[in-house]
């Protein structure tokens, strides 16, 4: 399995949408660790996610430069 490389700041493009939009499916790197913290881009909502379970649900990730 490929591990997946990013950073705080970081946008990533998850396969399935967030609950509040069918189209919210961008999300935002807030903290790092066994436990990522990401914030949904639509509604602002932040969620704490096991690093396991974000790493398979990752469709693309937009590096911010």
């Amino acid at each position: 399995m490929e591990i997946k490389r990013f950073g705080v700041g970081d946008v990533l493009v998850m396969k399935k949408p967030h609950p509040c939009d069918k189209k919210a499916v961008r999300f935002s790197v807030m903290t790092l660790g066994s436990d990522i913290k990401i914030k949904c881009l639509s509604c602002e909502r932040e969620v704490i996610v096991p690093r396991v379970k974000l790493e398979k649900n990752i469709k693309q990730i937009e590096s911010q430069e």
